[in-house]
């Protein structure tokens, strides 16, 4: 393994180093100046007026007005001028985007460089998958961090592929990797530690997630040398882990917006500011073009009272020093890639310009390129289901006598994603445990997508609000399996086999109409059209969904992370309902008798 450090294909050449000094020196002229505006200068924690001079893809200089001569001016007086942004943590197959349209969405926000975990597409088609979603010929930088383990549990679900462990362990020198992706707080074995090494050896970090973990399953986990985390839920558990080495990347994701939740006391967490991020984790196109990507964190963390200041460092400068990219990004700089922004307002974050590599990426919140990308054919045709999947596969088979009903364990979403469980009693009818909506009891099963069996389970679930109908996708985190929920049996099979006739994506349904349908055809999981469209889709679908009670945001992604296996308490996969603190399968039904109309957590 050649040891390559990061970026380095990034760094400008000894022909560019030298053009750079000419330029610093006034020899001769930049190819560009953006003159006269507050240049945010985040080492010193400074807004200063400066001119900064760019060469080719690079920062020259940065200095008092007027002072160097440029071929070309942008004239940015009485605005501000800052580094772009970057998201430490985004699996892109969730926006349901190609990265190329993400690119198109987010870089006129302000995003233009992203470390993104492969790991949907990679349970898909495997490391090949990685592979294609490693790059894109748009202005938006992608550095990967290679998928820790496809599948994620291999002994409670299943995935479409495997990613060899010596796949990951080649990868982790490549110039495009950033980190190893983040692993499951309970795979502490031998192939972990092979892994964890070899990145630490390659002075790549390794991204982790300690959701609901605390005292010895937290240490033993960073033992290993996990040193950020993207789901600290509150102010206790941030200076918890800070108090640790633990870098803090605030997600706010579709499910999950954590920024309020971190900076709910800022005097609090302010001494740990250095060694906080942002990430997006898990976030929808109708989210990302709404409400923004990292420019949303940032209008949240400084309304929350986070010093502007230090809300652009978190977004800029603290992550690239963290995952060691600073000598390319994260500051308007001498030598650094010059992705640079010009924003009217700090507070109100909506760049007029954005710059990467020394050319204008977005003008006035429109991406002023196109989309070249194209996807190999062979991330197509993922969705593969027995040829006789109809209703009776969704029965739940309970022995009750006449007078009795069945107890079942059902799942019960909080917290946005994360599930414990109640009892709750249900009808059986023909045998079979029907679902109840007049207590928000659906039911939800899980089917394997990717071999063509009629290997599946079922369970209940609480907290989507169906009172009819049902929803699908073919992108259950993390094995991106199909997953249905809905109130009969004839619902959840409509909908399983409309995923497999638009070849994956989100479907809902109701009495044998197919309601509204987000079509994924690239690996079930993204779209190949572009992000305006996919944004129509999307939000028919959410107002579909509500058209049938369930009134919660985002549903689809909700309904993506109940098969989750390794966040608390319990999931569901197509291998049976598991305890994720114990990683064990554990029945759903327990018991049938006479009701005593009780539903307890």
């Amino acid at each position: 393994m050649t040891q390559k450090f990061i970026g380095a294909d990034l760094v400008a050449n000894p022909e560019q180093i030298l053009r750079l000094q000419a330029a610093a020196r006034g020899d001769q002229p930049a190819d560009l100046a953006i003159r006269g505006g507050r240049v945010l200068a985040l080492h010193s924690r400074e807004i200063l007026e400066r001119d900064v001079l760019i060469v080719g893809q690079h920062i020259a200089a940065v200095t008092p007005p007027g002072r160097l001569e440029a071929t070309a001016e942008i004239d940015a007086s009485d605005q501000f001028v800052a580094p772009t942004f970057i998201d430490v943590h985004l699996h892109i197959e969730y926006t349901m985007l190609t990265p190329g349209e993400l690119a198109r969405l987010v870089v006129p926000k302000g995003t233009t460089t992203v470390l993104a975990d492969p790991n949907c597409l990679a349970n898909v088609v495997g490391t090949r998958g990685a592979d294609a979603m490693a790059s894109t010929a748009t202005p938006m930088r992608i550095f990967q961090q290679i998928s820790h383990k496809i599948p994620r549990v291999p002994d409670l679900e299943l995935g479409g592929a495997v990613m060899p462990e010596e796949d990951v362990l080649d990868r982790l020198s490549a110039v495009n990797v950033a980190t190893l992706g983040e692993s499951n707080p309970f795979d502490l074995d031998i192939s972990a530690a092979r892994k964890a090494h070899t990145a630490i050896a390659a002075g790549r970090r390794l991204t982790g997630h300690t959701a609901r973990i605390a005292d010895e399953p937290l240490w033993a986990y960073l033992a290993g040398g996990v040193s950020d985390d993207h789901n600290a839920f509150n102010t206790a558990e941030v200076i918890d882990r800070l108090r640790l080495g633990v870098m803090i990347t605030v997600m706010s994701g579709s499910m999950n917006d954590n920024v309020p939740l971190v900076f709910e006391d800022v005097d609090a967490v302010a001494g740990g500011f250095d060694y906080m991020s942002f990430c997006a984790d898990d976030r929808h196109v109708e989210d990302l073009r709404d409400e923004g990507h990292i420019d949303h964190h940032v209008r949240s963390a400084i309304a929350q009272g986070v010093p502007a200041i230090e809300a652009y460092r978190m977004a800029s400068l603290n992550a690239t020093q963290y995952y060691r990219l600073d000598h390319l990004l994260g500051s308007i700089t001498p030598s650094r890639l010059a992705d640079v922004m010009i924003l009217d307002d700090l507070d109100d974050v909506r760049p007029s310009l954005v710059i990467v590599g020394g050319e204008v990426a977005g003008r006035d919140g429109e991406a002023t390129f196109a989309n070249p990308d194209t996807m190999p054919d062979w991330v197509r045709n993922t969705v593969h289901l027995p040829g006789d999947f109809g209703p009776d596969l969704f029965r739940v088979e309970a022995d009750a006598a006449p007078d009795e009903v069945a107890v079942v364990r059902a799942m019960e979403m909080y917290d946005g994603y994360f599930k414990r469980a109640i009892e709750a009693e249900l009808p059986v009818v023909d045998g079979s445990v029907v679902p109840d909506p007049s207590i928000d009891i659906a039911k939800i099963t899980v089917v394997d997508r990717h071999h063509g069996t009629d290997t599946r389970a079922t369970g209940f679930v609480r907290g989507f609000g169906l009172t009819r109908g049902a929803l699908g996708i073919t992108s259950n985190c993390e094995n991106q399996n199909l997953v249905v929920v809905g109130t009969s049996d004839e619902d959840l099979a409509h909908a399983t086999r409309t995923l497999e006739q638009i070849g994956g994506g989100y479907v809902c349904v109701a009495d044998g109409e197919v309601l509204a349908s987000v079509p994924l055809p690239l690996g079930g999981i993204m779209s190949d059209q572009p992000w305006e469209q996919v944004y129509d889709e999307s939000i028919a679908a959410n107002q579909a969904a509500a058209s049938l009670g369930c009134e919660i945001a985002s549903p689809y992604m909700i309904l993506a992370f109940v098969g989750l296996a390794g966040v608390p308490d319990y999931g569901l996969t197509e291998k049976g309902l598991i305890d994720t603190m114990t990683q064990s399968f554990i029945p759903v039904l327990l018991c049938c008798r006479c009701p005593q109309h009780v539903h307890t957590g």
